[in-house]
């Protein structure tokens, strides 16, 4: 479609925009979210995501075109821009993407799994880092079970650097994971301290999850209780947790270790 230029903020389709971005209600019952940036539009699209509307600010992103010909695209001032971007930086690109349903049926899995679950994630930015690090160590999957949090924030979308779009999601429940990890023969190793070996001592190189609970609270005593292996990280000084996402890359990379030598 032809740009068509905006260059009023009491414009419906900025009003509209911003709703999406701060809203979680509003990106469920439209099935759209909102993702900023070059970058990660790029792999929005690359990964078969469907560009509904996208927001070009030309004095910013002078060089940066657009192929999609059922998108609608707005061409905006500087001073629009400002107001509709969420992490102040100067790509000059905002696009409305939809969504896709984010089931366990649609995970394809390698030979050798390597599977992350993650049990109540609270802060956006946490799941996106994880979701940094599934695309680094290639896990086939991420499972997100009884989210507190929207996966469509953009505060998720813009801390996975694009990592949300390259890993296999899925949003379920505690119980409906389980099923499918045994289902799939995937053994369970569960980060806590009760109870637990260093992680070190795992076996990494089969099929298997890591399953991940909150900073605050750890994993509740279904997956404790349910668990094939329970691991814990080495610490040495008075507290007694790390982030989530520095502990899922900690046990991540254990098992590229171990797979790798």
């Amino acid at each position: 479609m032809e740009p068509q230029t905006i260059t009023s903020a009491k414009n419906p389709k900025i009003k509209d925009l911003m709703l999406l971005r701060e809203k979680s209600k509003v990106r469920k019952e439209t099935g759209l979210f909102v993702v900023e940036g070059i970058r990660e539009t790029t792999i929005a699209l690359e990964w078969g995501y469907e560009l509904s509307e996208i927001f070009i600010c030309k004095e910013i992103a002078e060089e940066f075109t657009i192929s999609q010909a059922n998108a609608h695209i707005y061409e905006i001032p500087r001073f629009l821009y400002e107001k509709i971007s969420y992490r102040g930086s100067t790509e000059g690109v905002v696009s409305i993407f939809k969504s896709k349903e984010k089931r366990l049926e649609s995970i394809i899995l390698g030979k050798s799994p390597l599977v992350i679950v993650l049990e109540s994630v609270e802060k956006p930015g946490n799941l996106g880092a994880v979701l940094r690090t599934a695309d680094a160590v290639k896990a086939d999957a991420v499972i997100v079970c009884d989210s507190q949090t929207d996966i469509y924030n953009p505060n998720v979308i813009r801390s996975s650097l694009g990592g949300f779009f390259t890993n296999q999601i899925a949003l379920c429940s505690s119980s409906e994971a389980y099923d499918w990890l045994k289902k799939n023969k995937l053994t369970i190793h569960t980060a806590q301290l009760q109870d637990s070996d260093f992680y070190y001592k795992a076996n990494f190189k089969e099929p298997c999850a890591i399953v991940m609970g909150t900073e605050s609270l750890g994993l509740s005593s279904y997956w404790r209780e349910k668990s094939d292996s329970k691991i814990r990280i080495p610490m040495m000084g008075s507290l007694d947790s790390l982030n989530v996402s520095v502990s899922t890359a900690i046990l991540c990379y254990e098992a590229v270790r171990q797979r790798k030598g």
